[in-house]
């Protein structure tokens, strides 16, 4: 099974690959927009190290000082990414800017294309590999640069077929045309992978079709008690943090409650592998008129 710290480790490396293949490209166009495809290549290679950082340092396992665990690092990581995406989307409207009041039409093109094309194949592959790994391993740093690296994909495939069609039209302004639209796509990913993070580190809920799983486990599994509330997620990285009260006879041992604390918690693991779960045991007044009723 590969780790998310291979994985990051690849990034970097398929990053700086693509980076190369870029940049030769460019150089033999001299195309405004191929120069933008490299520029957020360059924001890959960034993010790729940024994201091999985090997700390091969020395999620590809880300390003293982080009694949590290190996982948002990996949040802090997707907002950074986010943040560079911008940078690099204001870096390519001001190239266009400028190929805008000088057009020049392109060398070379359909050598520079067909090097660009592989480019973008190696990135679609990484892709790939990136997204479904990285929701295998609930790391928010992976399948972000994965989401990344795929609109880039997308913008490329754009300045390919832009490019293209400035060659047969003769039409040059039609390039740094190609370079905003790609510096808009970029925003948007880039918006995105940072409204995602944020909301990890916000401690927001997980999704309502998580928590109707959740909830339906615990009905199930928790017989013997009476109802569950006050129930409260989040997600911090790689971790899924799952709290709730949970009504028992008031009679209940000490042993009998524990025990069903403990189906839930072996039911609650199957649907959320490596969660932490907190159950806090109450008594049959302590129940509320809205809850998760035990079947």
């Amino acid at each position: 099974m590969i780790s998310a710290t291979k994985l990051a480790l690849g990034s970097l490396l398929v990053g700086i690959a693509v980076l190369g293949i870029k940049l030769l490209s460019w150089h033999l166009t001299g195309s405004v927009a191929l120069l933008s495809d490299a520029l957020e290549s360059i924001v890959n290679v960034a993010a790729a190290l940024a994201a091999l950082v985090a997700v390091r340092y969020a395999s620590r396992p809880a300390d003293a000082n982080h009694p949590y665990g290190h996982h948002k690092a990996e949040l802090f990581s997707a907002v950074l990414e986010g943040a560079l995406i911008v940078i690099a989307a204001l870096m390519i409207l001001r190239e266009a800017w400028g190929a805008f009041h000088d057009p020049r039409m392109i060398a070379a093109p359909f050598a520079g294309l067909a090097i660009n094309g592989l480019a973008s194949v190696l990135n679609a592959l990484w892709a790939m590999v990136l997204i479904r790994q990285g929701r295998r391993l609930r790391s928010p740093a992976l399948v972000a640069d994965g989401k990344h690296l795929r609109a880039d994909v997308v913008s490329s495939v754009g300045v390919i077929v832009g490019l293209v069609a400035a060659v047969l039209t003769g039409l040059p302004w039609l390039d740094p045309l190609m370079a905003v639209l790609v510096a808009l796509n970029i925003l948007w990913s880039g918006w995105g992978v940072m409204r995602q993070s944020f909301g990890g580190l916000m401690d927001e809920a997980l999704p309502e079709d998580t928590l109707e799983e959740i909830r339906e486990v615990i009905a199930e599994a928790a017989t013997g008690a009476y109802q569950a509330h006050d129930l409260r997620t989040r997600q911090a990285g790689s971790a899924t943090f799952v709290e709730f009260h949970l009504v028992v006879p008031g009679e209940a041992t000490v042993n009998t409650a524990h025990e069903v604390c403990d189906r839930v918690e072996a039911a609650l693991e199957v649907l959320l592998p490596g969660s932490v779960i907190t159950i806090h045991v109450e008594p049959e007044e302590k129940a509320k008129r809205t809850g998760i009723m035990v079947h």
